[in-house]
Formats: structure tokens, C-alpha cells, sequence
């Protein structure tokens, strides 16, 4: 995949979370979800369609392309494993969310990788 900004990764993972919970990812949906304005989402869903990462026919759901939910996929695992991780080391649950949204990101995959590692031995503890 085609590298894209945290912004539309915030995208992708809303419409994935909203289509997974069984709601459609509707513009006021996604709006709602990432607590931004409909024009913005609007924006982000043209740039999703022209890397083809997403569809979305006037006035109809947006949906994810197999490209789009793979990597929707992708940025929402990561962010689990850091929410899962910083609840670990005693941060409360909502600041853990909050801050797993920002550094879901930011984080190289060696780290990602070591973060998993260290999560999966201490859970069997």
C-alpha cells in the first residue's frame, strides 16, 4: 500500500470500526465517530477513493476496498496492541485509547514488534 497520511489513516479505521459494528459508515457516521465536520470527512473519502482504498456512491455508505480493509486492518491491530499495552503499565483506559490514537502512527515496526512480544509474555503471567 501506497503510504498515506495519520489523518487518513484515522479515516480507514473509523469506516472499518463502523462497518465491523455492522453500522454503515455514512459521512455523518465517520463525522461523528472522529468528532470532525462532514466537509472534512467529504475531503478524506475523495482522497481514500483516488488510492483506491474506498468506494462510495452519491449519497451512499462509504465501504473499504480489499486494499483499504487490509490496511484498515492493519492501523486498528496496532492500536489495539498499544491501547493493550499502555493499560498494562497502569494508564487509564480512556487515556490509553487517546493515546494509542497518536502513536499508532509514529512507531517503526521494530518497536511495534517488541511492543507485541513484551505484551504477549506478560498476559501469560
Amino acid at each position: 500500500m501506497m503510504s498515506i497520511t495519520q489523518s487518513l489513516e484515522d479515516y480507514l479505521e473509523a469506516i472499518y470500526v463502523l462497518e465491523s459494528k455492522g453500522t454503515p459508515a455514512t459521512v455523518r457516521g465517520v463525522a461523528r465517530f472522529l468528532d470532525v465536520k462532514m466537509p472534512s470527512v467529504v475531503a478524506a473519502v475523495r482522497l481514500l477513493k483516488d488510492r483506491v482504498l474506498a468506494r462510495q456512491e452519491p449519497y451512499a455508505p462509504i465501504t473499504l476496498t480489499a486494499e483499504g480493509r487490509a490496511a484498515a486492518k492493519k492501523i486498528l491491530a496496532r492500536h489495539t496492541l498499544l491501547k493493550r499495552f499502555l493499560i498494562m503499565l497502569g494508564v487509564k483506559p480512556g487515556t490509553a485509547d487517546e493515546d494509542a490514537c497518536r502513536m499508532e502512527h509514529i512507531l517503526s515496526h521494530e518497536t511495534m514488534e517488541k511492543i507485541r512480544l513484551y505484551t504477549e509474555g506478560r498476559e501469560g503471567k
